[in-house]
């Protein structure tokens, strides 16, 4: 398994990950509003500037967007995302980091694999702790940030998607 920057290289894979996601009618968290692009190539170039601060639309932060690739056959598995540093909303509602695993590769450890890389890349920021967000019944979620040592916050009710979220916290040993 490798968490790399998606590449053209991998366009057919996201679009599978894409197809899979929309005909399930899923959520595809931590991709960076991929499902907004029929083109991969497009989002790939909005996902490269995400990452520069100087091309972040107002009311975002700088963002490394990753995909998690199984490496035998190729597949994407997973998606995550790492924000670099939190806004209002971010800190209130969405966290340091989203991701998402197909749902056909479910239940299998990628979640909580694709997150512990995840945060090597967080310390590599400068980050010293990270929060993460999930709805609260999403069990699956639950688990894998308590996985990485997560530790329970708060419950927060968000209004725009009508969801109550849990906040997580990880601390990132030096």
């Amino acid at each position: 398994m490798k968490l790399i920057e998606p590449t053209a290289e991998y366009c057919r894979q996201i679009q599978a990950y894409r197809k899979e996601f929309l005909e399930c009618g899923d959520s595809m968290d931590g991709t960076d509003g991929l499902r907004h692009f029929d083109d991969p190539e497009k989002w790939i170039e909005h996902c490269i500037l995400s990452g520069n601060p100087q091309n972040v639309p107002e009311g975002r932060v700088p963002a490394t967007q990753y995909i998690f690739v199984r490496e035998h056959d190729g597949k994407i598995v997973g998606m995550l995302q790492i924000r670099h540093y939190l806004n209002d909303y971010l800190e209130k509602y969405g966290g340091h980091i989203g991701y998402s695993v197909a749902p056909s590769e479910r239940r299998r450890g990628y979640a909580s694999q694709m997150l512990k890389t995840a945060l090597t890349k967080c310390q590599e920021l400068g980050l010293d702790k990270v929060l993460i967000t999930c709805i609260d019944h999403n069990e699956g979620s639950r688990k894998t940030i308590l996985a990485n040592a997560g530790v329970y916050e708060s419950t927060v009710y968000e209004p725009d998607e009508q969801v109550s979220l849990e906040r997580y916290w990880i601390v990132l040993s030096r």
